[in-house]
């Protein structure tokens, strides 16, 4: 377990790493206690999700799919955090991390329709312990405490945790967020992917804070950065936040990854902010390798099964392409209908003028 806050020095803010960028482990006593199965299901799901990833950008530069906020790079921190959650935990998101949800239980054909702009993607399946992703930078931070009380008042033994990016811890919410949390003790984890640019602006000119972990202190609860380039660390950094969460001591847990590719697929070009040097020396430690690798090594893992997720990946993304496709298009009448569990009068009646033109 980490140091209470009460003895932690700012100084003393390192990454937790349990792995290599060779995928070696560095640090024996942090590997977490997962099976062989575990850890094979880690290294499906990042597959997955890389594959994934790349289909959807695809379908993007296509014009099926609306805004999307590509992945890549990314899927450590992800799947990694994802996999730490119980089922019955809640997950408040920003608009990157739809991997988090469909891994939760949201089905992918939802995420594509939410993509689209469809009012069905935000329907979300009974027993689907999830928030639409926000487009509003840094308001989950909000949500999720709320989220904790909740649960909190409940007597649930589970937690909610808000993912956003170095972006949104330059956001008001985010000291409102995590100083909530703090005053209220609520099982609550918040998660800052920092990937090193809120869109084009490098995390230098955002805060002078040496670390964004550190700003934990300001709110009273517990400050961890981790390798979030290292599936196995940040597992276990989320499982320990997990712990305390539940003992009514939150967390911010600083991941340290990167984005390979673009902010997102609406007109952003990271080629005018980063070099080619930086990029390239973040793909020597790309995740995928790093957990291959290591994977390898232990007979766990090998072409021929990570092929086989490949090809179920790209079956499974044009399955459920098409059945966001053939979903019946939006009608005035109906977004009503979704909006209003007893329709008001003079709301009815703008849904029969719009069902005489045509629900349009």
């Amino acid at each position: 377990m980490s140091k209470p806050l009460s003895e932690v020095r700012i100084d003393e803010i390192k990454p937790l790493s349990v792995l290599s960028p060779s995928g070696e482990v560095v640090n024996a006593d942090d590997v977490p206690n997962l099976s062989d199965d575990q850890l094979k299901e880690l290294m499906r799901r990042m597959v997955f999700t890389r594959t994934w990833d790349q289909r959807a950008v695809s379908l993007s530069r296509q014009g099926r799919l609306g805004f999307f906020a590509p992945v890549s790079g990314q899927e450590a921190s992800m799947i990694g955090s994802g996999f730490a959650l119980d089922k019955e935990d809640w997950v408040c998101p920003g608009y990157r991390d739809m991997p988090q949800l469909v891994w939760h239980g949201l089905p992918l054909y939802q995420a594509f329709l939410y993509s689209r702009g469809h009012q069905h993607g935000g329907q979300i399946p009974e027993g689907v312990n999830v928030l639409l992703p926000q487009i509003i930078i840094g308001a989950q931070i909000v949500q999720a405490p709320g989220v904790a009380m909740g649960l909190k008042r409940r007597g649930k033994k589970n937690i909610s945790i808000a993912y956003t990016g170095d972006g949104g811890s330059s956001q008001g919410d985010f000291y409102e967020g995590m100083n909530f949390a703090g005053a209220f003790k609520l099982p609550c984890v918040f998660f800052v992917q920092n990937n090193g640019y809120a869109i084009s602006t490098p995390r230098a000119k955002q805060t002078m804070a040496e670390t964004i972990a550190q700003k934990a202190v300001a709110a009273g609860i517990r400050g961890v950065q981790v390798d979030g380039m290292d599936v196995l660390a940040v597992y276990k950094a989320v499982s320990e936040a997990r712990a305390f969460a539940l003992e009514g001591v939150p967390t911010l847990i600083e991941a340290i990854t990167y984005r390979f590719g673009p902010h997102s697929m609406s007109g952003d070009d990271p080629s005018k902010y980063r070099t080619k040097e930086e990029s390239g020396d973040w793909e020597l430690r790309d995740p995928l390798v790093r957990f291959r690798t290591y994977l390898t090594g232990k007979g766990l893992w090998s072409e021929e099964e990570e092929n086989k997720v490949i090809e179920e990946a790209k079956e499974h993304v044009s399955e459920q392409i098409k059945k966001a496709e053939e979903t019946a298009k939006m009608t005035v009448p109906g977004l009503i209908d979704t909006m209003f569990e007893t329709t008001p009068a003079h709301m009815e009646e703008q849904k029969a003028w719009f069902a005489g033109k045509g629900g349009k």
